[in-house]
C-alpha cells in the first residue's frame, strides 16, 4: 500500500465486540477516538485517525459476534418429516444471515458503502478465516470495489496489534473452504442420523433422560459419537474385566543406611503352584548376592510449549476444571490482553518470537518473579531454548503470557489458576531439565532375579517453578557387586488384577487428540454435548460413564457391524479437511468422497435398524405404542408427492393400523393413497415403475390375507401406487381400504342424520365376512360356501372381477352371458340363496365412469382418488363427488335404484359408505 494525501476510510471488523474495542483502543492509544452506535446495540463503531504505511486513514472499527451466517437446508427439507433422511446427503443447502444477526449485517452494509478498504481482524484460525469470508460476502455485495486485507495477530497487546496492521496480508480462501466443507459434512451427516434414530426410537421406548420425552432429540454428531465411543469402550472394558488372582515374591533389606525394597523381575505369576515352588527354593537358599550396581545421570525434561489441548488436560488434572470452563476462562484472559490466543495446535515457538521479552515481564511477580530473574541471568545457566513439540497450525504461537499481572480484582479463583498455569508453563519450557542421579541394584536369590532403584535430585531447575510436577525418589543404600546379605523379609504375596479406571477428562481429550477427533477449538464442545444430550455423565472425580441411552446407541451400531462410534471415519475426514486448508484437495473433492461414504453407511444402518431397536430394548421398556405404530412413525419413501411437489410420500400405517401411502408434509399437505384393507404386509422395493410419472415411483411388494381376496388373485403382488396397477385398483374396490381387523375394533356404527332405521342384525359387522346387514349365523359366505366356491372357480375365465351385492353385501362375480340376445355380454349376479341381485357390466361403465360398487370396472379413472391421484380420501370411502350415475337391474330386467343399504343414501353403495365401519 502506497502513501497518499487524501484520507481513505478503512472498515475494520473484529470477531467480538470486546476485541474490536481492544484493537481500537490500542491503535488509537485512546486519543481522539469517537464511539457511535451501530444498528446492533452490542456492536459499536469506533472511529479515529491512523496511518498505515504512510497512508492517512480514517479507521472505522466494528465487530460481529462469531459466525454471521448459518448453513442449513433449503426450506422444503428443514422439517423432519419433509423428506427421507437419506435425501439430506444431496439436498440443496444455503448460507444465510439469521434474523438475530440482521442488524449486524445492516451495519456492515452501511459502513462498507462509504469505505475504500476492508481489514479483517477475525481470529487467525480456520474458523476465524471462514467468518472473515462471510464478512467479505456481505460487504462486497454493496461495494465491489473494496480493497480487502487481513490482519494477523495472536495477542491483544499494543506491539502486536500495531505490527499486524502495518503488515496486512491476503485472506486465506483455503482455510475458509476447509470450514465450509466441515460444516456441510457435519450438517448432512448429523441431520440424517439424528432424524433417523430420533424418529425410530423416541416414541418406541420410555427413555429416562433429562429432557421431556416428547422433545427428546437423539442427536448424532460425526465427532460427538466417536467421543461417546471412547467412553463406552472403556466402560465395557471395565465391565468385562474378570479379576484374576496372582502371586509375587517380595523382598526387603534393612541396613544401617536404611531399608530398600527389591522387586521380583518376573513381576507376578498366575500359577500358584509354580510361584510356591520358586518361593520355597528362595526360602531354602535365602542368601542374596548383588550381581550388578549401575549409577547414571537422569534428566526430567520440561514440557513442550503450551497448546490448547495440553492446557485443557493440565487444567483438568491440576485444578479439576472442565475443558469447557477452561476455554471460557482462557478466552476472557485473552480478550483482556493477559495471554495469547488460546485456540492453537502449535507447540513450538518460531525463531521470530522474543522469548526473553516475555520472561522479562514476569520479573516483578511476588511469587515467581525471583525465578524469572534467575532465568534471565546468563551466569545461572538456567535458560534453555524450548523444545519443538512438532505441531504447528500456521496460525498462532503456543499459549503464553502477554501482559504482567499480580492478580486482578475482578478475577475469579480459576482466572488466577489458569493465568498462573500459563506463566509457569512458559517459564518451565525455557528452563533447563531437572537432573538426578539414579542407582539401580540387581540381586540374585536362588537363581531368581530382583531389582531395586533409588534417585537423588542433583538440580531441580524447571521443577523450581513448575510446582505441578514432581520427581520423587528415595535414597538407596550403598551396595557393591558380589556383596551378600540375608533379606530382612521374603514373602509370597497374592493380589488380583484390576480393571483400568473410567476415562478422566484429560484421558478423553488425549484419546480425541490422538485419533484426530475435532479440533483444538471444538473438542470441549463435543464433550459438553455428551453431557447435555444425556449420553454420558461425569462424576466428582471428573471421570465419565455412559448412560443407558449412550450405551444403547453405541451397542446398536456396533451390533450392525458398523463402527460409526469408532474414530476412523472422522479421522479420515479431518485429514481431508486439513488437506483442503493446505490446498492439496478441493472442497468439492472432499465433500463428494465423504458424503458418498457416509450415505452408504446411513442406508446400510437404516436397513439394519432392528439391531438398534434390540439394543434399546435391553435398557428401556417399550412404549405403549406397538411395532405397527413404529412403522407408522418411520415409513419408507415411495415417491415425491404429486400434490405439493415438495415432500415425499411414504408407506406407513395410520393409527387404525390400515396401510397407506401418505405425504410427509402433513398436515400442510394431506395427500394420501389408501391401500386395500386385505394387505397384511407391504415393503417398498428398489424396483421403479417404468410407466408412472413423475418418477421415480418405487414399487411395493404386497402380501394379502388369503381369506380376504378372491381365490383367483395371488397373495403376493409387486405393485405400483402411481395409478397404472389394475390389480391393486381392483383389490381396493373389492376389499375396501379398511382392514377387517380395524372394522372389528370399531364396534357398532354411530347413527347419523343420513342413516335409516336398521334392524339389530345390521348393528354389527358379520364376524365371518365383516359385512354389515346380516349376522354370522346367516352369513352367505357360510350358508352358500360350497356353491360360491364352485362358482368362483368357474368365474376365473373373466379375470375374477366382482362387485358387492346391493342387497346382501355378498361378492358378485363377473360372468359372461350365453343367451341368444346377449351372447358375450358380461354381467354380475349374486350367488347367495334368495337374493336376486343382477347388473350388466356395460350399464355400470356407461353410468358416468364412477360408481360406488366394489366393481371391477376397467375404467382406471374411477380410481384416481384411491391410487395415484391427487384427491384426498378418508378411511372407508370417497366423498359425495364419487356418487354413481349407474343403474342396476334385477334379474327380471326391472331397474333398481342405487341406494346404500347401510344409510339409505342413493349417492353411494354400502361398500364405500362412510358409516360402514363407523
Amino acid at each position: 500500500m502506497s502513501g497518499g494525501g487524501r484520507a481513505i476510510n478503512v472498515l475494520s471488523v473484529a470477531e467480538k465486540p470486546s476485541v474490536a474495542k481492544s484493537v481500537a483502543t490500542l491503535l488509537s492509544r485512546a486519543q481522539g477516538m469517537r464511539v457511535r452506535e451501530g444498528r446492533s446495540r452490542y456492536n459499536k463503531i469506533f472511529e479515529f485517525d491512523y496511518s498505515i504505511r504512510g497512508q492517512h486513514c480514517r479507521m472505522l472499527v466494528t465487530s460481529v459476534t462469531g459466525h454471521l451466517m448459518e448453513l442449513d437446508f433449503e426450506e422444503r427439507f428443514r422439517k423432519w418429516h419433509s423428506c427421507d433422511p437419506a435425501d439430506l446427503y444431496a439436498a440443496p443447502v444455503r448460507k444465510f444471515v439469521p434474523q438475530d444477526k440482521m442488524d449486524i449485517k445492516r451495519t456492515l452494509e452501511e459502513e462498507a458503502r462509504r469505505c475504500q478498504w476492508l481489514v479483517l481482524w477475525l481470529d487467525c484460525d480456520r474458523e476465524g478465516e471462514n467468518i472473515a469470508f462471510e464478512v467479505i460476502d456481505i460487504c462486497t455485495a454493496v461495494n465491489c470495489n473494496l480493497t480487502i486485507k487481513r490482519a494477523r495477530f495472536s495477542a491483544l497487546i499494543e506491539r502486536e496489534i500495531h505490527d499486524s496492521v502495518q503488515n496486512l496480508v491476503e485472506p486465506n480462501q483455503w482455510f475458509a473452504d476447509a470450514v465450509d466443507a466441515r460444516q456441510e459434512i457435519d450438517l448432512r451427516i448429523g441431520a440424517s442420523f439424528t432424524r433417523f434414530q430420533t424418529m425410530l426410537l423416541r416414541d418406541a421406548f420410555v427413555i429416562d433422560s433429562a429432557a421431556d420425552d416428547r422433545n427428546l432429540v437423539l442427536s448424532y454428531g460425526p465427532c460427538q459419537f466417536p467421543t461417546l465411543g471412547f467412553v463406552v469402550e472403556r466402560f465395557w472394558e471395565i465391565q468385562s474385566h474378570e479379576p484374576e488372582e496372582f502371586w509375587t515374591i517380595n523382598c526387603s533389606h534393612r541396613s544401617e543406611e536404611g531399608i530398600v525394597t527389591f522387586n521380583w523381575m518376573r513381576g507376578h505369576l498366575f500359577d500358584y503352584t509354580c510361584a510356591a515352588i520358586i518361593y520355597e527354593m528362595c526360602v531354602e537358599e535365602p542368601s542374596a548376592t548383588v550381581t550388578r550396581v549401575r549409577q547414571q545421570e537422569k534428566f526430567k525434561y520440561p514440557p513442550h510449549p503450551l497448546s490448547t489441548i495440553e492446557m485443557e488436560k493440565r487444567a483438568s488434572r491440576y485444578f479439576r476444571m472442565s475443558s469447557e470452563h477452561t476455554m471460557k476462562v482462557s478466552e476472557e484472559l485473552y480478550q483482556a490482553g493477559f495471554i495469547s490466543y488460546p485456540r492453537t495446535e502449535t507447540d513450538n515457538f518460531s525463531a521470530r518470537t522474543d522469548l526473553h521479552a516475555i520472561a522479562q515481564e514476569q520479573q516483578g511477580h511476588p511469587v515467581w518473579g525471583s525465578y524469572a530473574q534467575r532465568l534471565l541471568d546468563p551466569s545461572s545457566g538456567l535458560w534453555r531454548n524450548p523444545s519443538n513439540g512438532g505441531h504447528d497450525d500456521k496460525a498462532h504461537p503456543p499459549i503464553h503470557p502477554t501482559k504482567f499481572s499480580g492478580g486482578e480484582t475482578n478475577w475469579s479463583q480459576d482466572h488466577h489458576r489458569l493465568y498462573e498455569l500459563v506463566v509457569r508453563h512458559f517459564l518451565a519450557c525455557v528452563s533447563q531439565p531437572a537432573i538426578g542421579a539414579e542407582t539401580t541394584v540387581d540381586i540374585d536369590i536362588a537363581g531368581e532375579q530382583f531389582v531395586a532403584s533409588g534417585r537423588v535430585i542433583i538440580a531441580k531447575n524447571y521443577l523450581d517453578v513448575y510446582r505441578f510436577e514432581s520427581w520423587g525418589g528415595s535414597v538407596i543404600p550403598t551396595y557393591v557387586p558380589g556383596q551378600q546379605f540375608i533379606p530382612t523379609t521374603l514373602t509370597l504375596d497374592s493380589g488380583v488384577t484390576r480393571p483400568p479406571p473410567l476415562l478422566s477428562e484429560a484421558d478423553l481429550l488425549n484419546c480425541m487428540d490422538k485419533a484426530g477427533i475435532g479440533t483444538d477449538a471444538t473438542m470441549h464442545d463435543h464433550i459438553k454435548k455428551l453431557l447435555d444430550r444425556f449420553y454420558a455423565t461425569k462424576d466428582q472425580n471428573m471421570r465419565f460413564s455412559p448412560t443407558n441411552l449412550g450405551e444403547a446407541l453405541v451397542m446398536g451400531y456396533d451390533d450392525m457391524g458398523y463402527k460409526l462410534w469408532k474414530p476412523n471415519l472422522r479421522s479420515m475426514m479431518e485429514f481431508d479437511m486439513r488437506a483442503v486448508s493446505e490446498g492439496s484437495k478441493t472442497k468439492a473433492e472432499v465433500l463428494e468422497t465423504c458424503l458418498q461414504q457416509m450415505k452408504a453407511c446411513f442406508v446400510d444402518a437404516r436397513s439394519s435398524k432392528q439391531k438398534l431397536m434390540e439394543a434399546m430394548a435391553v435398557f428401556f421398556e417399550r412404549a405403549a405404542r406397538t411395532a405397527r405404530d413404529e412403522q407408522h412413525m418411520m415409513g419408507e419413501v415411495v415417491r415425491l408427492c404429486g400434490l405439493c411437489h415438495q415432500s415425499n410420500m411414504v408407506l406407513k400405517r395410520n393409527r387404525d393400523g390400515n396401510l397407506m401411502v401418505g405425504c410427509l408434509g402433513f398436515p400442510q399437505c394431506r395427500n394420501v393413497v389408501w391401500l386395500p384393507g386385505s394387505v397384511s404386509e407391504a415393503v417398498v422395493t428398489a424396483n421403479i415403475c417404468n410407466s408412472c410419472r413423475p418418477g421415480p415411483v418405487y414399487m411395493i411388494q404386497f402380501k394379502f390375507r388369503r381369506l380376504e381376496i378372491p381365490p383367483n388373485y395371488s397373495v403376493d403382488h409387486l405393485g405400483c401406487i402411481g395409478g397404472c396397477d389394475d390389480t391393486l385398483q381392483q383389490l381396493t374396490e373389492i376389499c375396501g381400504t379398511g382392514s377387517r381387523m380395524s372394522a372389528a375394533r370399531a364396534g357398532a356404527p354411530t347413527p347419523s342424520s343420513t342413516s335409516v332405521h336398521r334392524t339389530n342384525s345390521r348393528q354389527q359387522a358379520c364376524s365371518n365376512c365383516r359385512q354389515l346387514g346380516h349376522s354370522s349365523t346367516s352369513c352367505p359366505s357360510v350358508t352358500s360356501g360350497t356353491r360360491n366356491s364352485r362358482s368362483r372357480r368357474e368365474d376365473q375365465q373373466d379375470g375374477g372381477l366382482s362387485i358387492s351385492c346391493n342387497t346382501c353385501g355378498a361378492s358378485c362375480p363377473l360372468k359372461t352371458a350365453n343367451t341368444a340376445n346377449n351372447k358375450g355380454r358380461k354381467f354380475y349376479s349374486c350367488q347367495s340363496e334368495g337374493c336376486n341381485f343382477f347388473v350388466w357390466e356395460d350399464s355400470l361403465q356407461n353410468g358416468g365412469g364412477r360408481h360406488g360398487a366394489n366393481g371391477g370396472a376397467s375404467n382406471s379413472r374411477a380410481h384416481s382418488n384411491s391410487l395415484g391421484g391427487r384427491g384426498r380420501r378418508g378411511r372407508g370411502g370417497r366423498g359425495s363427488n364419487n356418487a354413481t350415475d349407474g343403474t342396476f337391474v334385477s334379474a327380471t330386467g326391472d331397474p333398481v335404484s342405487g341406494r346404500c343399504y347401510v344409510c339409505g343414501d342413493p349417492s353411494h353403495f354400502a361398500n364405500v359408505c362412510p358409516n360402514r365401519y363407523a
